[in-house]
């Protein structure tokens, strides 16, 4: 089957790519290992993930991508072309059209490095759609309709909020907190509360493993490994779910305060719309146990997790690329 149509979701964490008709076809993390000496490239997307911690000064470890935006344009640029190689193969030399999801908070700076990383990695034609409404259409919401529909899509670099009415964004807030802070949040207060340092890779173990957003009566545990800050050697601790939500709280709580901005913004005739179908949860750090329960009970609206909340904004790009025409409202950049 020849590809001519890639859907990009390029999140700070992950790169999700969406093929019509063929689905979801691969997700790899956004990351890239680079030798130092030489200026090369040595590894790509979960090979190089792998290298976080355990590198050499020779080897660098970079995610090109912050708060959803390219933070590296060289480093960003390679890792886009060996991902469309990796599904292109030997069809490399066929230019595909390639829709790529932004933060609806992009400036027009950050949306043309995208625009031009996408054709330097051999794009026919780049599009760019904002991002919550490709979450919106990627969890079934209808976004044509005259009802005010609430989508908060929470990645691994930022959380935006958006209320979609007739195919646009009526109100928006971003706010540059997601996954990463979680992962932070998690890292510190182990650090001191028990004196010991652990990586980037242990804090996002436990978050998926063990993390809640809300205390829990018979709370599950976890034996991690670490640095004792004070012998330097190393020691085996047990955490606990209910000690994880409490170092998340801070975070989850700059969350909601976006969230309940966004509602006092949304005009009075949307808010009864989301009063009654409530707000969809989208995106990968969505995924946090009990999350739509927190939010439930601190703002007082309905809340629907997703169904695959980190596959929906790759899915919103499916969508739109089997019709073009249909959505060409949507469409923020063409080249």
């Amino acid at each position: 089957m020849i590809i001519r149509k890639i859907g990009i979701d390029l999140g700070t964490c992950n790169t999700i790519v969406f093929i019509p008709k063929k689905g979801v076809v691969f997700k790899e993390p956004s990351v890239v290992a680079v030798s130092i000496p030489d200026n090369k490239i040595l590894a790509v997307g979960q090979s190089a993930k792998e290298m976080l911690g355990r590198t050499p000064d020779t080897i660098k470890i970079y995610r090109p991508l912050r708060e959803g935006v390219i933070a590296d344009f060289r480093v960003t640029l390679a890792m886009i072309r060996y991902f469309l190689k990796k599904i292109l193969g030997v069809l490399s030399f066929l230019k595909p059209e390639i829709l790529i999801g932004v933060p609806a908070g992009a400036t027009s700076t950050e949306r043309r490095a995208l625009i031009e990383a996408g054709l330097g990695a051999g794009a026919k034609e780049v599009f760019l759609v904002k991002q919550p409404i490709l979450a919106a259409l990627g969890a079934g919401i209808p976004i044509e309709s005259c009802s005010g529909n609430m989508v908060v899509d929470i990645g691994g670099g930022t959380t935006e909020v958006a209320v979609i009415s007739l195919g646009g964004i009526v109100t928006f807030n971003s706010i540059r907190v997601g996954g990463d802070k979680l992962d932070v949040a998690i890292s510190e207060y182990i650090k001191k509360k028990y004196n010991l340092a652990i990586g980037d890779q242990t804090a996002e173990e436990i978050k998926i493993k063990i993390g809640t957003a809300i205390f829990e009566k018979q709370p599950l545990d976890l034996e991690i490994k670490g640095r004792d800050l004070v012998s330097g050697l190393p020691r085996n601790i047990k955490i606990t779910s209910n000690e994880v939500c409490e170092a998340i709280s801070d975070v989850l709580s700059e969350i909601i305060q976006i969230i309940k901005k966004t509602l006092r913004e949304t005009p009075a005739e949307l808010s009864a719309d989301i009063m009654e179908k409530g707000l969809v949860l989208t995106g990968g750090s969505s995924l946090l146990r009990n999350l739509p329960e927190f939010f439930e009970k601190s703002i007082g609206v309905p809340v629907i997790l997703a169904e695959e909340p980190l596959f929906c904004v790759a899915k919103g790009t499916g969508k739109i690329l089997e019709s073009l025409d249909l959505y060409k409202r949507v469409l923020m950049t063409k080249k």
